[in-house]
């Protein structure tokens, strides 16, 4: 079978349930037998809900920057696809996803992008963002959107992928990537669909006025998730009492449908998500989990409508409904607003009177949060714009000492102990926090409406969580690095062992090799290559032996001494044909090689001693002419040794001598007798340049520049003779 045929075969299976619930709904009333369940505590503060329905949901000018914000939703903040300069369409991506939980980002109108950079965003903080600034052009041109056609025979990963690439997030809440939402992991069985409507944050009727005028496209939607969801058993549509139009509208566009809209008392916080799971079905979210564990999906109103245009017009969540609404304001409304539309721009199209404005608020009085700076925009979660005066809202008044009256425990959704919560928060105890659940906490505000004392409950509850994160995110990255630490030891270890195991390998290679050197010993050609070898041997030690007789030390030592001698002489008749500037460093010169001189003499007589003490060679002497004894070898040497010291002797006397009549001249001697030496000197080169040129010596060219630098020296002393100087 083919992969469209299993297609059309699953959406036939999906056709023909869904064709037997509907059936069976008709048989039987299910709302009758559906039996509506309360929630520990609640509260049931003002609702303030006229004020901004009295008029359809209404638009506004657009503003000439938008700001839209890379991270409007839980998770990775997104990347950003433009540049500085770059035009945009309307519906444009203009952000990628980075991760599977993140959501791309795309441009709510045409215009061209002016700074990507840090900007203040709506958040409790007051934090900054990185942000996309678009300067819109007023032409509000779409770029080519691309709706999928006949979705219910489309494969579900392909609608969920349109539905990530449109940027769908939960618009109810925190902002949670809808395609995430809509594929649980672990293999959970969804059997239950619930659609909220019930809105009860009072001021806000974002949801009430989008389910009054647009029901159609709410259950397109809904459709939409029931069937990315294979058809759950139920689908539900929760909505409080205190919406009769949205009531009716719903039920009305929900006529021929398998779905249920279900109505129940109005109570804060019903809203919430494990609080809605519990008023419809009766079941409990385990602590920090999530509701597919039970087997449930729960979705906003306005996020099922941006699924149905996403999936049937192929348009992106550039806009949603937002309440505008506060007595500062001249009119209190809701408006569907292009996301990245700042804050000032719309209380301004609302006419605000900032004389009597206490504060700006983002969300309800409830769960809302106070923002400073006007220049925020509006992401995909800003459901209210709320802008009270001092008596609609007062400030609160100071917090007081706790009188543990126990009102918050009664009045916390989740059933939790918030005054335990509360000192544990102030201790900064993160174990006991978690013990006692803290992150079941939903940040509704019960507790801090009901507290006498005036005490800012959930501020202290989102600090701790805030600390706590962040320590989880530290340790997160001490683990990571520990891992990688260990991971390295490990590779380090694994690499020293195998280094170990191959020197312990060539050890092993090296003893067999000797083994098998000495077993092959024994063999005749091995004795025969060992005699060899001791043959070559003793020759060897024969010529060390004979090289350390006393002859030969005899013979090192007056080639020694004659070598010294001939270095003294050629040194003294350097001094003396030196100038004075030159005379200090020949004469050190001299002095070394007469010290050496003398250790040549003194090792020539330690031979000489040496040789006496030897046994003498049995062997007549030489026989000179005329059948006498010549000299012996050793003698001779002597002779020479004693006539070559004599003649150094004589050499350096006549050196000091002619240093002591050079130092009694007179200037012009002096130069005169250097001009007579170096004319000899240059008589003398010329004849040794003649020899090398006739015996064609390599060395003739260095002749040559001794030769030519000599005549220009003669040359300067005959010229400064000439000058008189």
């Amino acid at each position: 079978m083919s992969h469209t045929d299993e297609r059309q075969s699953a959406g036939e299976r999906r056709a023909a349930r869904e064709a037997h619930l509907i059936a069976s709904s008709k048989a039987r009333d299910l709302s009758r037998e559906l039996k509506i369940n309360d929630f520990h505590g609640g509260v049931h503060p003002p609702e303030n809900k006229h004020q901004s329905t009295g008029e359809p949901i209404g638009s506004i000018p657009l503003a000439e920057d938008l700001i839209v914000p890379l991270n409007q939703h839980i998770g990775g903040t997104a990347i950003s696809l433009v540049k500085l300069g770059d035009e945009v369409l309307k519906g444009q991506k203009i952000a990628e996803a980075d991760g599977p939980v993140s959501c791309p980002v795309h441009a709510p109108t045409s215009g061209k992008v002016v700074a990507i950079e840090p900007m203040a965003v709506p958040h409790a903080s007051g934090m900054v963002a990185d942000c996309i600034q678009i300067r819109t052009d007023g032409r509000d041109e779409w770029c080519a959107l691309a709706p999928v056609a006949d979705y219910q025979n489309r494969d579900i990963n392909d609608l969920l992928e349109q539905i990530r690439e449109c940027g769908i997030a939960g618009m109810g809440g925190a902002g949670f990537p809808t395609a995430v939402k809509l594929n649980p992991r672990g293999g959970a069985e969804i059997d239950t669909l619930i659609i909220n409507g019930t809105e009860c944050e009072p001021y806000i009727t974002a949801d009430d006025m989008l389910m009054r005028e647009r029901a159609d496209e709410i259950i397109g939607g809904v459709e939409i998730l029931a069937h990315l969801l294979e058809q759950p058993e139920r689908v539900l549509i929760g909505i409080e009492d205190n919406k009769p139009e949205a009531i009716q509208a719903m039920r009305q566009a929900a006529e021929g449908t398998r779905f249920h809209v279900v109505t129940f008392p109005t109570k804060y916080p019903s809203g919430g998500e494990k609080q809605l799971i519990e008023i419809l079905t009766g079941r409990e979210v385990p602590n920090e989990g999530l509701p597919a564990n039970v087997g449930i999906v729960c979705q906003n109103v306005g996020t099922a409508r941006a699924v149905y245009r996403a999936i049937t017009l192929g348009e992106p969540l550039i806009s949603r409904v937002t309440t505008v609404v506060g007595e500062s304001l001249s009119r209190q409304r809701n408006i569907e607003v292009p996301l990245g539309t700042p804050i000032q721009h719309i209380l301004e199209c609302h006419s605000i009177d900032r004389g009597v404005l206490q504060r700006i608020v983002i969300g309800g009085p409830m769960m809302g949060y106070t923002v400073e700076d006007e220049a925020s925009p509006v992401v995909k979660t800003t459901n209210c714009i709320l802008a009270p005066t001092d008596k609609e809202l007062p400030p609160p008044p100071p917090a007081q000492a706790c009188i543990r009256c126990g009102l918050c425990a009664e009045a916390c959704p989740a059933s939790l102990l918030p005054q335990q919560l509360y000192w544990y928060a102030r201790a900064e105890d993160r174990e006991k926090l978690q013990a006692y659940n803290l992150f079941d906490c939903i940040e509704c505000g019960a507790c801090s409406y009901v507290c006498p004392s005036s005490i800012p409950l959930v501020q202290y509850y989102r600090a701790a969580k805030g600390d706590i994160r962040a320590a989880r995110q530290e340790k997160e990255k001490a683990d990571r690095a520990r891992e990688r630490f260990e991971y390295r030891k490990l590779r380090l270890e694994k690499a020293e062992q195998e280094k170990e195991a191959k020197r312990l390998a060539r050890k092993k290679a090296a003893e067999e090799a000797r083994k098998k050197r000495e077993q092959d010993a024994s063999s005749p050609e091995a004795q025969a290559a060992k005699q060899e070898s001791d043959v070559v041997a003793a020759a060897l030690a024969r010529v060390k032996a004979k090289q350390a007789t006393p002859e030969q030390q005899l013979a090192r030592a007056q080639r020694t001494l004659t070598s010294a001698e001939h270095r003294v002489e050629r040194m003294q008749q350097k001094l003396a044909d030196a100038e004075e500037a030159q005379k200090a460093q020949l004469e050190a010169q001299l002095k070394t090689a007469e010290l050496k001189l003398q250790e040549a003499r003194d090792k020539l007589a330690e031979a000489e001693k040496l040789q006496a003490a030897a046994p003498a060679q049995e062997q007549p002497p030489a026989e000179g002419k005329g059948g006498k004894a010549e000299p012996s070898i050793t003698e001779d040497k002597l002779t020479v040794a004693s006539a070559s010291s004599s003649a150094a002797g004589a050499a350096i006397e006549r050196a000091k001598a002619a240093a002591a009549a050079r130092a009694s001249m007179s200037p012009e001697e002096k130069l005169a007798s250097e001009i007579e030496a170096l004319k000899k000197r240059v008589e003398k080169a010329e004849a040794r340049l003649a020899k090398a040129r006739s015996e064609d010596d390599p060395n003739t060219g260095a002749f040559e520049t001794a030769l030519e630098k000599m005549q220009a020296k003669l040359q300067e002393k005959l010229a400064q003779q000439g000058s008189g100087e």
